[in-house]
């Protein structure tokens, strides 16, 4: 190993970063009025609109609870509001929001109750195409 170059290649060498160009920022648009920029202001609006559409039932969902017998009075209906809201909270698309047992199976991004399964059947059930669970 008398050759130079098989030394420098053994033997490391400090690394150095190469210097780095200071951040620009881009140019601001001058205007009249603070305008909101179209993603915040779209931004702003499905946050809003997710809290302010009620929550529905499809008319599967409405024959499942009519069929089974599930209660849904206010309280039961106002957790069921609170978990879908927590759910689009974190950004989920279908969820099943479990209120005293009973799962429902929601479209978060429509509000929309797709179908109810009462405790007894729970047992035996498969959810598919979901990708969140809340418990009310």
């Amino acid at each position: 190993m008398s050759d130079p170059r098989l030394q420098q290649l053994s033997s490391p060498a400090p690394l150095v970063a190469p210097p780095s160009p200071a951040p620009t920022r881009p140019a601001r648009a001058t205007s009249s009025g603070p305008a909101p920029a179209p993603f915040a202001r779209a931004l702003a609006e499905a946050g809003s609109a997710g809290q302010t559409q009620p929550l529905r039932f499809s008319k599967h969902a409405l024959a499942r609870v009519a069929r089974r017998n599930i209660p849904l009075d206010q309280r039961t209906l106002a957790r069921l509001a609170a978990g879908v809201g927590r759910a689009a909270g974190k950004g989920a698309r279908d969820s099943v929001v479990l209120v005293d047992g009973t799962a429902f199976v929601v479209s978060v991004a429509n509000r929309t109750v797709l179908t109810a399964v009462i405790p007894e059947q729970t047992r035996e059930q498969v959810f598919t195409n979901i990708d969140s669970a809340v418990i009310a």
